[in-house]
């Protein structure tokens, strides 16, 4: 039988009381006990002798608890006395967590008695209501509150009034706190109402985590009254009461109004944080309103807060979800160069980018690069790349990526094999995909109706429309019902696949046709380039009162632009206008395009300015098209009053934008007649290309070869060609290469000048670095009688 060495005397060897637990011995004395006679009364008296020892006395009710001793609830009380009074808070957690029914601890445990019994055991050994029995309540909401017992948490907390005293407040924020993590945001409010009327006093957090609730539910009027509460009880909001509030305004659709709010904090000397500016950035970006996304992290800058990782992958997700690579791309470099790490959920918008733009490729690519600078990479991250290349056909190489996933123990699931699924069938090997469908179900993954739809597509877009019909029925039998994304799906497979007819004819099959069906319908149309009848079924919809989905919209909107079919892309827009359908900035883009290429300058303006009324801010593309179309129209002074208006709405002019009114700017003084007045006006004009050329160095941008082209010809045509080879050289010696175009304009200049050998040099030059003539490098030399004399070879 085991023997326990117990203290003779309050004064004795506490060590030696508890290392003697863990042997036997076989010395019976008067001071040696047997384990079988200890009882809860002596380990009561032993733990009592421990209390200035809360380190010996948690391994003497542990090592008992290991050799079999049932402590009951006055062995338990002992100790929790001895933590509260040394304040051990995390030891008083853990305890609590052995004793609550339902969590991890209880289930090795099963104590013998009720937690509410050993609260009636401290007060009956005259635990009276102080500091110790408070924190004893307290330790056990907090542990029903770990893990999840938020009703057993709110009786014990109103439980602890009847027992004359209010619970912590540091409790009751994290009770709240925990709520509102949870969706319970009502729930915490209620508690923070009632725990005023019991005279709680709340402090700055309280009413933080409270305007927190409130703003997650959309009652920001109410937040502002607590706001007016804090005043009123002369509590200074923290950093956290404002980043509540102000992402409050920007996750219900008021970006705008949160960054005025944070600007006019700001200006009060409010403390503002990153958070703040991140959550303004992340609602701009959420209503793809990135430009002014972007002006919020400038002045993040500028007003001294240095932006983390958040802000920078918050700014790259917008960019990402605009389509906008390169600025994405460059953000991440800069991030980097400031010595602040990425992470997988920054780079992954950026993979997701690149594949989405139809690069797959590069995102491979840059995957790699990635992995070997450090990044984590997880299982999103892997599984774009996945499908980046199941989208290029290497469904091998994608398994063996999904292989190296395996290898760092990262869990495969039911997204990997749908992917996979997914490249299989775009390759062709539908059987493929069957099979690993079966080896999905093998695994023990249940098909979702996701992998069910790409199946369908799959047979779909083969032409195997029997299959597909097929697998709805299977569908059924396995318990899915087929959604209105599965008979889409369909449509449009069918139709990439050749079978449009087959495709009309399912969609009449359909009972209950939405207008996502007809969308799927002109999509499909469209993919089978029937784009008349895309359009047939546009107009017969609108007709009725019915507008197809925007994606649907695009499609069709792109064919027509594509067939040259104008005057339908404008009936399109006007006709989403008038069902209240808002195009995007992407489809007024390809508007203003398609009138820029025809000429018809005022319906573009006209659309231009549409899309500045709906709020919609003009990229530098859409601007240059229209600048370009101006020039191309002799409306320079149109072009140069948009290209102010442009930088004045903060857009910045890229080299192409540059270069067209540079060429707008030449072509325009050759059409003027050479009369002394027409002489100064062409002074002035050739001026104003100065300027243009002076902002360009100014803003440190740099001319590539299309501009050095038009500046050399644009010498060339005044007589200036000594500056055009200038220009000439200085290309050259910049690394950039000259072209066809480039070598031309050089030409006409030098054989305009009776500069024959220099022209036969340039052309000589030009054959050595295996630049091929055009048309107009051949006029250009038999106007002159170059090639008469026989002074050229053109290379074969």
């Amino acid at each position: 039988m085991m023997n326990v060495l117990l203290p003779a005397s309050s004064t004795c060897n506490i060590a030696s009381a508890c290392s003697s637990i863990s042997g036997y011995t076989t010395n019976h004395n008067k001071n040696s006990t047997s384990l079988a006679e200890l009882d809860s009364i002596r380990v009561v008296q032993i733990l009592s002798t421990l209390r200035k020892d809360p380190k010996t006395a948690l391994s003497f009710f542990a090592q008992l608890k290991e050799h079999g001793f049932l402590h009951n609830a006055s062995t338990y009380a002992a100790l929790i006395k001895i933590l509260c009074c040394w304040r051990l808070d995390r030891k008083l957690d853990a305890v609590f967590l052995e004793l609550i029914p339902g969590s991890k601890k209880h289930q090795h445990l099963d104590p013998g008695f009720e937690i509410f019994d050993l609260f009636e055991t401290l007060e009956a050994e005259g635990l009276q209501v102080n500091e110790t029995l408070g924190r004893a309540y307290n330790a056990l909401i907090k542990s029903y509150v770990s893990i999840g017992m938020f009703d057993e948490a709110i009786d014990v907390l109103f439980q602890t009034k009847r027992r004359g005293f209010v619970p912590h407040i540091f409790t009751c924020n994290f009770l709240m706190n925990r709520l509102i993590e949870k969706g319970k945001g009502d729930m915490a409010v209620a508690i923070y109402m009632q725990l005023k009327r019991l005279g709680l006093s709340p402090n700055d957090y309280t009413y933080a985590i409270v305007i927190k609730a409130l703003c997650k539910k959309g009652n920001l009027e109410e937040a502002v009254h607590v706001f007016q509460e804090m005043e009123e009880a002369g509590v200074t909001p923290n950093a956290f009461a404002y980043t509540a509030y102000i992402e409050g305004l920007c996750t219900h659709q008021r970006p705008d109004l949160g960054y005025q709010v944070l600007q006019a904090w700001k200006g009060a000397n409010a403390p503002i944080n990153a958070y703040a500016y991140n959550a303004v950035i992340r609602g701009f970006c959420g209503e793809m309103k990135v430009d002014e996304a972007e002006s919020v992290f400038l002045d993040m800058e500028k007003q001294g807060v240095v932006p983390d990782a958040e802000s920078y992958g918050a700014l790259i997700h917008g960019y990402c979800k605009g389509w906008n690579l390169l600025k994405a791309l460059a953000l991440h470099n800069d991030m980097v160069s400031k010595g602040i790490k990425s992470n997988c959920v920054i780079v992954s918008p950026i993979l997701q980018c690149l594949s989405n733009m139809g690069m797959p490729s590069e995102a491979v690519d840059l995957f790699k690069e990635f992995k070997e600078s450090g990044i984590f990479l997880d299982e999103v991250s892997y599984n774009i790349v996945v499908d980046a290349l199941c989208k290029q056909r290497k469904v091998e190489e994608a398994i063996d990526l999904l292989e190296d996933m395996k290898g760092k123990n990262m869990v495969l699931d039911i997204m990997h094999y749908t992917t996979l699924i997914k490249g299989y069938c775009f390759q062709g090997k539908v059987i493929d995909a069957l099979n690993l469908f079966e080896e999905m179900k093998e695994r023990g993954f249940k098909p979702d109706i996701v992998v069910y739809n790409v199946l369908a597509a799959g047979f779909s877009r083969n032409g195997l429309a029997s299959e597909a019909l097929d697998l709805l029925g299977y569908m059924e039998a396995q318990g899915l019902k087929p959604n209105s994304i599965t008979h889409n799906m369909i449509i449009e497979g069918l139709c990439i696949g050749g079978k449009v007819e087959e495709a009309e004819e399912f969609l009449s099959s359909l009972e209950n046709k939405s207008v996502d069906n007809y969308s799927a319908m002109v999509s499909g149309y469209c993919e089978a380039n029937c784009t008349t009848e895309a359009y047939a079924l546009f107009v017969k919809l609108s007709k009725q009162g019915a507008l197809i989905k925007k994606g649907s919209c695009f499609k069709l909107l792109s064919n027509l632009c594509l067939e040259g079919v104008y005057d339908r892309a404008l009936v399109l827009i006007e006709t989403m206008l008038v069902l209240n359908g808002e195009p995007s900035k992407t489809m007024y883009s390809k508007v203003i395009a398609a009138l820029c290429r025809t000429g018809d300058m005022k319906k573009a303006r006209c659309f231009f300015d549409i899309l500045l009324k709906r709020g919609l801010t003009p990229d530098v593309i859409t601007y240059t098209m229209m600048i370009h179309g101006y020039c191309k129209m002799n409306c320079l002074q149109e072009a140069c009053d948009l290209f102010h208006d442009m930088k004045q709405m903060g857009i910045k002019p890229d080299v192409i934008t540059y270069t067209v009114l540079l060429d707008g700017q030449c072509k325009t003084n050759l059409r003027r007649f050479c009369s002394p007045v027409d002489a100064r006006k062409n002074k002035e004009r050739e001026m104003d290309a100065l300027t243009i050329q002076t902002e360009m160095n100014d803003k440190d941008i740099r001319p590539d070869v299309i501009c050095y082209t038009v500046l050399i010809d644009r010498h060339c045509k005044t007589d200036n060609l000594q500056d055009a080879i200038a220009l000439f050289d200085e290309m050259i010696d910049r690394g950039l290469e000259p072209d066809t175009v480039t070598y031309t304009a050089l030409l006409s200049g030098t054989c305009n000048k009776g500069y024959v050998d220099k022209a036969v040099t340039l052309f000589s030059e030009m054959s050595s670095k295996g630049i091929l003539p055009d048309i107009r490098t051949i006029l250009v030399l038999h106007r002159r009688g170059i090639i008469k004399a026989k002074k050229v070879q053109f290379r074969k």
